[in-house]
Order: structure tokens, then sequence, then C-alpha cells
């Protein structure tokens, strides 16, 4: 499939099972896979349909969705051991669409021999499509966009998905906002340099592979908390910091080995 045949395949699947429930779940249609971990029907029928159309025109491929790993964590596995794979996230943001947020996205991304390839982010909401394939760019709406290198590293603006750090500052920096809790709005808001770096707790390939080859196309950096490349088969690294910049990521990653308090 075409890069854009994907891309119209997402806005297709959103527009039939996820945009029309949109403020309209009933109670039956959520449920919590894990204490505060919530799932809809969207995410499940959005997941079937874009699995369905990836095996249909890659049969050998290995499809990782989050809703099918939480059926069977095996899959983990096959996709990490898997020359040609996907991942899909048919409701990034699942809490934010069950609360009536417009910060939720459909998101999905191709690897093969273990890189990732191509990634797609689609905010139904704010009407935004967000591609890249590697070596040639990221792209919102099919304008190529690049995010300018920080200056001044002192007042870098960062986020985290760790409750426990929100207000919390590392060695030398201002203190950390919550993030927009999704990745697929978290990513493109760096981007688009509404944040200089994110710092996460999980590694979950679904939320990460795509928003960080669009960041890095851009040109940002996206690794681990001890400074070493993140890799799509690296399903359980202790962190992720996405940043604006190689720059920036070596002050936050500096920043962090002097942050005792937040270890």
């Amino acid at each position: 499939m075409h890069t854009e045949e994907v891309l119209t395949l997402l806005k297709d699947v959103a527009a039939e099972v996820i945009t029309p429930r949109f403020r309209a779940l009933a109670d039956g249609e959520i449920h919590e896979k894990n204490p505060g971990d919530l799932v809809t029907v969207a995410d499940h029928e959005a997941e079937v349909l874009i699995t369905r159309a990836l095996t249909a025109a890659y049969p050998d491929a290995v499809v990782l969705g989050e809703e099918a790993h939480s059926a069977d964590p095996s899959l983990m596995a096959r996709y990490a051991a898997a020359e040609h794979a996907f991942t899909v996230d048919p409701v990034d943001g699942t809490k934010n669409f069950v609360h009536g947020s417009a910060d939720h996205a459909v998101m999905m991304s191709e690897t093969r021999g273990g890189e990732a390839v191509r990634a797609w982010i689609w905010q139904p909401q704010h009407e935004a499509a967000w591609v890249a394939e590697r070596g040639a760019g990221a792209f919102r709406n099919g304008e190529r966009v690049t995010r300018q290198a920080p200056g001044d590293v002192a007042a870098l603006r960062g986020r985290t998905s760790r409750r426990s750090w929100i207000g919390q500052s590392l060695a030398g920096l201002e203190p950390m906002a919550l993030t927009w809790v999704s990745c697929g709005i978290d990513y493109p808001k760096i981007v688009e340099g509404e944040a200089d770096y994110i710092l996460y707790r999980g590694a979950a390939p679904w939320d990460h592979v795509p928003g960080s080859l669009i960041l890095s196309e851009a040109g940002g950096l996206v690794g681990t908390l001890d400074g070493q490349p993140y890799r799509p088969r690296d399903t359980a690294p202790r962190g992720l910091l996405a940043a604006a910049s190689p720059a920036a990521y070596d002050v936050v990653c500096r920043s962090l080995a002097s942050s005792a308090h937040l270890r």
C-alpha cells in the first residue's frame, strides 16, 4: 500500500467507527483492561478494520495491535522477531476520547529489519495528518515540517507522563508539566514547538514508533533515559526521552543523571 493509501485507510476507519462515537459513547461501550486503563468499542472495531486491511495487503507481516496484544501478549515476541511488521494504535489517548477531549489519534507504523520506515498519525478532531518516511522527511497535511533546535538550553520546556514528576525540575531546567496524555498528540506538539522534550515511563511500540520516526525526520531525537538510541524492537526500556534536537536530548540526559531526587 502506498503511504497515501494507508493514510486514507486510517481516515476512513476513524470516520466509520471512531468519530461517530466521540462524545456519544454508551456506558456499555467503555471497559477497563486494568484499573484506569480504558478501552472502548471504537478501539476494538478500528483495530480489526485496520489489521484486516494490512493483513490482506501484507500477508507475511506481523501486525502488532494494542488490543490484539492485550488479548495475546505473545504477539510482542513475534513482532520483535519479525523482518516486516506494523504497529497499530486504533485510538491513542483513549481516556481523552472517553472524556470528550479532541486530543486523541489513530497511529500506525511500519518496520523492516527492526527499523521504522514509515509512520502515520491521524488526529481526526484536529483534522491533522502527520506522515513520515525514513530519509524523506516529516509532513503535516502534505507540507514538510522541521523543528528548529531550541536556542537556550536552560529554558527547555519539558513534559512528562510520570505523574509523580509533574512540577518537578531536572537539574538546571524548568519544572515539568503533564503531557497531552496521548503520544499521537505529544510527538507532533514537540515538532510544532509546544514542548522541547518529553520524558516517558513506558515504551510500548504502538505508542512510540510512529511519533519517534516523525520527530526524528523533523530534526528531533528519541532515545532511552541513559543515552541509547531508541529502537522499535526494544520493547522494555526503562523509559524514553523525546527531544526537539540532539543537543536538547543531550542536555536533558545530563540533567536527568544529576537529578537523584527523580530516580
